[in-house]
């Protein structure tokens, strides 16, 4: 469908611009009680009537102001000046909270200087009550038009599309609203003269010098950028020019706007329950217990939907293997395609489930005081106060937390997190512990009194959170270098959460996995499927064997055999045969494969699981060629660490390259994580040899 015209949707976060946008077009964008929500343009069309006819409606992302200080607000300057090459819209609606109004038309006041054509929704009327001022005297004081709207109602809608219809018919001209100092106004001039052709303003000069000169990645011309670095020369200039602005356009907000409201918001219901939700012990302990109660449904309540997968895929397998008989073809679809499709939607309740508690946050306002209450702590360690849940969820599931990083405004904040996420002991993990402590550490051993099992499996989860931690402070200092962020979040009133928004959101996140990381899963399932069953041994070879022992010897002989032989030289100084390599390589599909990789390996049957006693026994009774004991305590816990701390998990990694559209940072990742892995176990081994601790 062609369009007449381009509308941009613009406003801070949580005024209702993305219910605004659905109510208006009829799309799905997702729609949350929470800042930063939108972090990608959403499109849509819209058919005006009016004689404006079919117009292109753009959801950008939400901006407190036209100064970029994230990617997203980047994105939404870019779009609105047709920076980057972005075509600028021809028409800007722009959302404006009517029960925080000054805040609001701050943003509002940077539009009109650069002369965008601007129709103003004001929303949250219903909210506001008799405070909301009439928008007839906002349009007076504006020179543009103001329209009530109640988006979630559809309250002025129609009065909203008649307005933008004729303001698509008329032009603005850029205007301050403040006078410039003298020194102001020499650096405008200055400045001015550099400005891209169709740009030359005194607005856009202004907003280059307080743009350009931050450390930002706008697609500005590096005249440009050259030019408000000389007349932005230090710091303490560029501190002093903010001031003049910001205080400029708060002014003219303070003399002309608030004489319009007279009536002061009430929101006694949300600051009564806040008095509990941000104090500081129970507000605490209230997320404490919100959060067990996430990480048990995501642990407890999705294992019913995980093994139903889990079944529903192999009854499918069995199915097809019946169907097409016992050959190469049929072993590839089992195993291959059936099989990798069902390690794709295996991890489908846990994403479900995430999202439809984070969904619950974010509609009633709840997850803005999470990220209030542990921005303090986070920031210590170079992190952001919302990367907490993400960080929660991946005991979980990395797959989940990371997607979840979406609601971080930064770029940066957002990599970092997924940067970290992975080495949270995930669920996966669980019973690739459970084997080796179970086979490695006798029941009955103590320490200080403590039982070793127990005490491990605790370890190793405290392990992980105080790594992630770690690697969190050394990304933020060096890879990752960056002005820690100030927390700048709105705290929205509560309300009852829409679940039809929720819902569309959940809905959107699992297609979102399904479609684009599902399938980079599933190639790389067959790439594994195929490294572990080739090439196929001699019938000589496999003559007399048991079928434990024919998938034994076809294991070591195929590539990934061949593999864990050749990597074995690497892993030896960590304690691990060429035997561990190949469930290290098997690892790769999922982390928990490594326990029926070893199953195979040591020919205790492909469907074991970490309480078997068989492959227990054959661990503990496994020797070297000199007779000593293979797999000692020592061995064990260094094997725990490199689980703990590689990225042994395709599935991971293919959704940082959906997530961040590169190959470069999931290829860090891997690279990270294993050599972080490598080194700490070599250290563990070597060490605990050193000391007599049983390295065999």
């Amino acid at each position: 469908m062609s369009v007449n015209a381009r509308i941009a949707l613009v406003g801070n976060p949580n005024t209702g611009k993305s219910t605004l946008f659905n109510r208006l077009t009829g799309s799905n964008a997702r729609v949350g009680n929470y800042p930063g929500i939108t972090v990608e343009l959403e499109r849509g069309t819209l058919d005006l009537g009016f004689q404006a006819g079919s117009v292109e409606v753009v959801d950008v992302p939400g901006s407190y102001s036209l100064v970029a200080r994230s990617r997203e607000e980047q994105v939404a300057i870019e779009c609105l000046l047709g920076l980057g090459g972005m075509q600028a819209p021809d028409l800007v609606v722009c959302c404006v909270d009517a029960t925080n109004l000054s805040r609001n038309l701050y943003f509002v006041l940077q539009a009109q200087e650069l002369g965008l054509n601007l129709v103003v929704a004001l929303t949250m009327v219903d909210e506001a009550g008799p405070a909301a001022p009439k928008p007839g005297d906002l349009s007076a004081i504006l020179g543009c038009p103001v329209v009530n709207v109640v988006a979630r109602t559809g309250d002025g809608i129609p009065e909203l599309k008649r307005a933008m219809a004729e303001q698509l018919e008329r032009q603005a001209t850029p205007r301050l609203r403040f006078t410039p100092s003298a020194a102001l106004a020499r650096q405008i001039a200055s400045v001015r003269k550099a400005c891209p052709r169709g740009l030359e303003s005194d607005a856009f000069a202004l907003w280059a010098l307080m743009s350009a000169s931050r450390d930002d990645e706008l697609n500005l011309s590096a005249e440009l950028r050259a030019a408000v670095l000389e007349a932005v020369p230090d710091d303490a200039s560029g501190k002093t020019l903010d001031d003049e602005v910001v205080n400029g356009r708060y002014a003219f907000i303070d003399r002309e706007i608030a004489p319009l409201v007279q009536v002061p918001v009430k929101r006694s219901l949300t600051e009564r329950v806040d008095a509990v939700l941000l104090h500081p012990v129970f507000g605490f302990a209230s997320f404490l217990c919100i959060s067990l109660l996430i990480f048990q449904a995501l642990f407890s309540w999705a294992n019913p939907a995980i093994e139903a997968v889990e079944w529903l895929f192999g009854a499918l397998g069995k199915a097809v293997g019946q169907l097409l008989g016992d050959n190469v073809v049929s072993e590839l679809i089992v195993e291959g395609v059936v099989g990798g499709a069902g390690s794709v939607v295996v991890f489908l309740p846990q994403i479900l489930l995430l999202f439809l508690f984070v969904g619950l946050m974010e509609d009633s306002g709840y997850m803005a005081r999470v990220a209030y209450l542990m921005d303090r702590i986070m920031k210590s360690m170079g992190l952001h106060g919302r990367a907490f849940v993400p960080m929660l969820s991946g005991f979980a599931c990395a797959i989940p937390a990371i997607m979840a990083t979406r609601t971080m405004e930064r770029q940066r904040d957002r990599l970092l997190t997924m940067m970290v996420v992975p080495l949270m002991t995930c669920s996966a993990r669980l019973p690739v512990y459970t084997l080796i402590i179970g086979a490695l550490f006798p029941a009955q051993m103590r320490w200080l009194g403590i039982p070793v099992q127990g005490g491990l499996m605790v370890a190793m989860y405290l392990f992980s959170v105080i790594v992630a931690l770690i690697a969190a402070f050394v990304l933020s200092k060096t890879v990752l270098r960056a002005e820690t962020a100030t927390l700048i979040l709105e705290l929205p009133p509560y309300r009852l959460p829409r679940m039809q928004d929720v819902l569309r959101m959940v809905w959107q996140r699992a297609k979102a996995f399904l479609t684009e990381a599902g399938t980079i899963i599933l190639g790389c399932s067959i790439v594994l499927w195929a490294l572990l069953n080739f090439p196929r041994p001699s019938e000589e070879q496999l003559a007399g064997k048991t079928p434990s022992e024919r998938h034994a010897i076809a294991l070591a002989n195929s590539y990934g055999g061949q593999l864990g032989h050749a990597i074995e030289p690497a892993i030896e100084p960590l304690g691990f045969d060429w035997k561990i390599g190949v469930g290290i390589i098997g690892a790769f599909a999922a982390r928990e494969v490594f326990v029926a990789t070893m199953g195979v390996v040591y020919s205790a049957g492909e469907d074991v699981d970490e309480e078997n006693q068989t492959l227990r026994e054959k661990l503990r009774e496994e020797t070297k060629p000199d007779g000593s004991t293979a797999y000692t305590p020592l061995v064990g816990l260094s094997l725990m660490v490199f689980f703990a701390l590689a990225c042994q998990c395709m599935s991971t990694l293919a959704v940082v390259k959906r997530e961040t559209r590169s190959y470069r940072w999931p290829a860090f990742l891997f690279v990270y994580m294993t050599t972080l892995a490598w080194i700490t176990s070599f250290a563990l081994y070597q060490g605990g040899r050193l000391l007599g601790l049983g390295g065999g």
